[in-house]
């Protein structure tokens, strides 16, 4: 079976970084530091699921170097890693813009080629 992920190279923190942003809890909780820091229990309220389950989220967006954390105390805080989404977004535009250009020639064909009734 051909293996799609690439786990030890190159594309391994971008697959990391997808996979962890895949969940919509995760997602909301990026969001949610976009504001600022926060403790585990400020990321916790919106979602009512016990602090572990939290911490389980947390862990995997800190492994996919989305965010980091200092613990002072008792209390635990996550931040978003500056520029931490730049290879994402990357990805995304060096992707979007092939399909873009299709989708201009197809534009420009259909312009330059309508049928005698059109016009």
């Amino acid at each position: 079976m051909t293996k799609y992920l690439d786990e030890g190279g190159a594309d391994a923190g971008l697959d990391r970084m997808f996979r962890a942003l895949a969940d919509g809890t995760r997602r909301a909780m990026v969001a949610r530091l976009v504001h600022g820091p926060a403790s585990v229990s400020q990321l916790a309220e919106p979602f009512g699921m016990a602090l572990p389950t939290v911490v389980q989220h947390l862990r995997v967006l800190e492994e996919a170097q989305i965010v980091s954390s200092e613990k002072v105390g008792r209390v635990r805080t996550y931040q978003l890693v500056p520029d931490a989404m730049v290879p994402a977004n990357a990805w995304i535009v060096a992707h979007r813009r092939p399909q873009e250009r299709q989708l201009d020639r197809l534009g420009d064909y259909l312009t330059n080629h309508r049928s005698p009734e059109e016009n």
